[in-house]
């Protein structure tokens, strides 16, 4: 069965980038394997979802040929193992993740058979979630944090080698320079040859003359760094930024990614809707009725306001270009809801003044 990417990610087939972004961060909050609750496999699909969508190229090429499939079977499906391109092996692959082929690779199998091979997987290390409070002028307007977050990384003496500093590496013994060991297995269809990664160079194919003293020879080690995060303009409550490479390393591969979710604390005044941004104003009797001048604070500084003769209450004045920043020369809009304080308790003259106002019939 095809994997319907769309549906994965829960958007429309229309959907453009921003909102398959959007799709994806939430999930990948949602189902993160390091988070409690988490769903790895949910993860995995979502994370792949998202690379095919995400690049022009390769979403065409899934529209044309993802869900419903050609003659080959369909988007990126397989002629591979060379005579099979009709044949669906999802329920060998299902099997074996439950246990019934745990014993050998069906890639290394039909490698083996017909001779393709398969591609070799980039090590990859483990992605990292932290959450992050920021300032409501830093989602606003956007902002750069510094955090210390304590991973796994490259060694800093030796690179990642694991090396010591002015020696050099030599073939692995084990694995003859190969970075992977051959095992014969046996299983249904008979008796086939695997690979696994040497252990002993962790499928690099070398190994250090003389140890790093600092990593001791693994490459990598744990470690406080300090991270740069560039939190964009107009972000929301909850949203996730996603740094690549930032999370944890691996010798031989790929760093993971780092996830951060972002969490906006309440401003006193402004309320954030789309690029707009929403406040109630008090005013008086008077100030409505006669129409006023009001300064208030907004993210820009002080504002001079005016509130037009006769404004009813409840109505919503517009500040033009105050808002979130949507591009670099364009903002959104300050709404201003007024609310109209009507007195409880007058003087007698005032009383009196309001007595009169209600013979002119106001």
């Amino acid at each position: 069965m095809k994997k319907d990417y769309y549906e994965i990610l829960g958007v429309d087939k229309g959907a453009n980038s921003e909102e398959i972004k959007k799709a994806f961060r939430k999930l990948a909050h949602k189902y993160h394997p390091d988070k409690g609750g988490g769903d790895s496999t949910k993860f995995k699909e979502a994370s792949e979802a998202y690379s095919i969508l995400s690049d022009e190229k390769k979403r065409a090429e899934y529209d044309t040929y993802g869900k419903s499939g050609n003659n080959s079977g369909g988007y990126q499906g397989g002629q591979g193992a060379g005579g099979f391109g009709d044949f669906d092996f999802s329920g060998f692959a299902g099997q074996a993740e439950q246990g019934g082929f745990q014993d050998f690779d069906l890639g290394d199998i039909f490698g083996d058979l017909f001779g393709g091979g398969r591609k070799e997987r980039v090590k990859r290390g483990r992605d990292i979630s932290i959450d992050l409070a920021i300032l409501f002028s830093e989602s606003i307007f956007g902002a750069e944090r510094k955090i210390l977050i304590t991973k796994t990384s490259v060694c800093s003496e030796c690179k990642g080698s694991g090396a010591k500093v002015g020696s050099d590496t030599v073939t692995c013994d084990i694995c003859n320079g190969k970075g992977r060991i051959h095992e014969t297995k046996r299983s249904i269809f008979g008796t086939f040859s695997t690979q696994k990664e040497c252990a002993n160079c962790h499928g690099t194919g070398k190994i250090p003359r003389e140890k790093c003293h600092k990593c001791r020879g693994a490459g990598v080690l744990r470690s406080e760094d300090e991270i740069v995060v560039k939190i964009p303009s107009g972000v929301d409550n909850g949203e996730m930024v996603r740094l690549g490479g930032a999370g944890e390393a691996v010798r031989g591969g790929t760093a993971g990614d780092l996830y951060i979710k972002l969490h906006v604390e309440k401003h006193p005044i402004f309320r954030k809707e789309g690029s707009n941004l929403l406040m109630d104003l008090n005013v008086k009797l008077t100030e409505a009725i006669l129409g006023s001048e009001v300064k208030i604070k907004t993210l820009d500084g002080d504002l001079i306001v005016k509130i037009p003769e006769g404004v009813s209450h409840g109505e919503v004045l517009r500040i033009r270009s105050k808002g979130v920043p949507t591009g670099r020369h364009s903002r959104g809009d300050i709404m201003i809801k007024i609310n109209i304080q009507i007195p409880t308790k007058l003087s007698k003259t005032a009383k009196k003044i309001v007595e009169e106002l209600k013979k002119e019939g106001v």
